[in-house]
């Protein structure tokens, strides 16, 4: 549990309950969901289609209001902010990467990994930028477009986006789903040698069994509950 006098827990979940309406009615999509991350821990949340795990990464990182239950993040109360607040706390201090890779079309390799840098408020967010895409392996596709790249360069790219800031916590949610099979694994191999390296906790919702495997725990979700935690 959080203690004032350490470094927080990156997170924190305590009967999570998310209700969202639909045509036919109220939709219960988590069911009094509870969870710690460590600091530097890395989670796999897994389980089957529509069993909460997306929807778990959005209430965790702020994206969405539970609907009951308590959520902190990195030692803060995320219920007693508005939206801009949560932004604010996000900022610098966590990353996400999706499934679909987010990057802003208009934008080259490094001004896609250059933006959260300036926003964060670092100096030499260039440079920085071109570092991170150089330990990506895309040191030459720097002034590329999103469209002039596979979908393995863009997810390096989403990825070197999401670590240059040397998040506290990192939320991937699916993060290999639209790869195959050949660039699945080098995108994977690298997502776990670079947070690694920069100490950060990691949240991995996935349907790979073998990426789940390389977590340090694994939790098992089913109809919006944690059934297995490991």
């Amino acid at each position: 549990m959080y203690d004032a006098a350490s470094p927080p827990t990156p997170l924190i979940l305590e009967g999570v309950t998310l209700t969202l309406p639909s045509a036919a009615g109220p939709v219960e999509i988590l069911k009094g969901v509870s969870l710690d991350v460590d600091p530097g821990e890395r989670v796999a949340v897994v389980g089957p289609s529509g069993s909460g795990k997306s929807s778990l990464i959005a209430v965790a990182a702020g994206l969405e209001q539970p609907t009951s239950g308590k959520v902190r993040l990195l030692g803060q109360d995320l219920s007693r902010m508005g939206e801009d607040g949560r932004a604010k706390l996000r900022r610098g201090k966590v990353s996400l990467v999706f499934q679909a890779f987010h990057l802003l079309p208009n934008m080259t390799a490094e001004e896609n990994v250059a933006a959260p840098l300036e926003l964060a408020g670092w100096g030499h967010t260039e440079r920085t930028a071109r570092e991170w895409l150089d330990r990506v392996g895309l040191g030459a596709r720097l002034r590329h477009y999103p469209h002039q790249l596979s979908g393995g360069e863009q997810q390096r790219v989403a990825l070197a986006r999401a670590l240059a800031i040397k998040p506290q916590l990192l939320f991937a949610d699916e993060p290999t789903g639209n790869l195959d099979a050949a660039n699945a694994g080098g995108v994977a191999e690298m997502m776990f040698d670079l947070v690694a390296e920069t100490g950060a906790a990691m949240v991995l919702v996935t349907h790979d069994p073998a990426l789940a495997a390389r977590a340090d725990r694994q939790i098992v979700m089913g109809g919006g509950r944690v059934v297995e935690a490991a």
